[in-house]
């Protein structure tokens, strides 16, 4: 058939298969990384799969031990940087001039949704890091950090009915709340 209609129905399908409808949003949320995320470069996506079934001032713990660096390919430029939200960046552009866009494009993802007005930065979440990257360098990122160690995932489960949220192979899948509209 014609290409936009093969395209329309294509992406009907992949969000039936895709995506998972919740029935509504979490205070928590623990999603446990893959062993094939080996860097949060990789791993951010467990927070921006999940970011739409978050409620405001909740927190996402990404879950992770395995993982033991930021990125392996723009560390250096992320360590100076850090996670912030898309209006921290756009204040202050002058700020970030020689970053590629594209870290700074990761850095909001991970960071989510939020406002920075009068030079104070407002995240919607709390991104928290349980993984094997030490908490001197996660506050550095500014992002929340969690030993690991501590974490007992089988306390986890089984709890959506007291608003927290336990996705094991998080990253894969996007979440979705039931008949929330969402922007493209």
């Amino acid at each position: 058939g014609p290409t936009r209609e093969a395209w329309s129905e294509a992406a009907d399908l992949s969000a039936q298969i895709h995506i998972r409808y919740v029935d509504r949003k979490y205070s928590s949320i623990l999603g446990v990384a893959p062993r094939m995320y080996d860097d949060i470069w990789v791993a951010g996506k467990v927070m921006y799969k999940l970011e739409p079934v978050i409620e405001d001032s909740g927190e996402l713990i990404i879950y992770a031990p395995h993982i033991s660096e930021v990125s392996y390919t723009h560390g250096k430029i992320i360590d100076r940087v850090g996670y912030h939200t898309r209006d921290y960046f756009l204040a202050q552009m002058e700020r970030f001039e020689g970053v590629p866009r594209g870290i700074l494009a990761h850095s909001t993802h991970v960071k989510g949704g939020g406002t920075y007005e009068n030079g104070v930065e407002k995240p919607r979440v709390n991104v928290v890091l349980a993984t094997g990257i030490p908490e001197e360098r996660c506050r550095k990122i500014n992002l929340g950090y969690r030993d690991p160690s501590t974490v007992n995932l089988d306390l986890w489960k089984n709890r959506e009915h007291e608003g927290c949220l336990f996705v094991p192979r998080a990253g894969e899948t996007l979440y979705r709340v039931k008949g929330e509209s969402y922007e493209t």
